[in-house]
């Protein structure tokens, strides 16, 4: 089986999908203020991404590793399932999640950046990394974005796992509808079609 049906089958098989925030959401810079408060620049494609999630019928996580008010925020905003800070041993995280929300490992799908990222693209049933990711963790992926950190990354992933269920049209299509629009005509070429993968299977 080619690299790309590889990834479609395993994408067909999400229900939960997790991500780093710092690098994945972000694109890894932080900012602090004078009095020390955290900033960071989030993509607002990915907060539709989330929406998108949601209504498609995925359940969504974030993961940081550090104690991020501002991550939660935005968690809470969006509506994510839920937020695990000053996450250090990811992969554990990534265990606790799937056995938090009934769903086995095979049927999560992990987003991440870094090398902390690593012991849960090991274990994940979808492994993501951003396209600017170094290359210990593009080496685990199974798909690699287009997307560097920051730059819709999540959305790229929330359409590739959509597309791959044979969603994303009826997902987008209510979405706009819900906000007053009128449904699309489907395209042909846009149906079935899912973003080519960048990376490979783990060697």
């Amino acid at each position: 089986m080619t690299a790309r049906g590889a990834v479609a089958r395993r994408a067909r098989r999400i229900r939960l999908l997790v991500t780093d925030v710092d690098g994945v959401l972000t694109d890894g810079r932080m900012v602090l203020s004078e009095r020390g408060d955290e900033l960071k620049f989030f993509h607002s494609r990915d907060g539709v991404a989330v929406a998108l999630a949601n209504r498609g019928g995925l359940r969504t996580a974030f993961v940081t590793g550090e104690k991020s008010p501002v991550a939660q925020a935005r968690a809470d905003k969006l509506g994510v399932g839920a937020v695990v800070l000053e996450a250090r041993r990811k992969g554990e995280v990534l265990e606790d999640l799937c056995a938090q929300f009934g769903i086995s490992l095979d049927a999560s799908a992990y987003i991440g950046d870094d090398l902390l990222d690593v012991p849960a693209l090991q274990r994940a049933g979808l492994a993501i990394a951003v396209a600017d990711a170094p290359r210990e963790v593009t080496e685990v992926a199974h798909f690699v974005t287009r997307a560097r950190g920051g730059q819709g990354a999540l959305r790229e992933c929330v359409e590739l796992i959509l597309r791959a269920q044979g969603a994303w049209t009826a997902t987008v299509e209510a979405y706009i509808t819900e906000h007053g629009g009128r449904p699309r005509r489907a395209s042909r070429r846009t149906i079935g079609a899912f973003p080519r993968e960048h990376g490979g299977h783990a060697p």
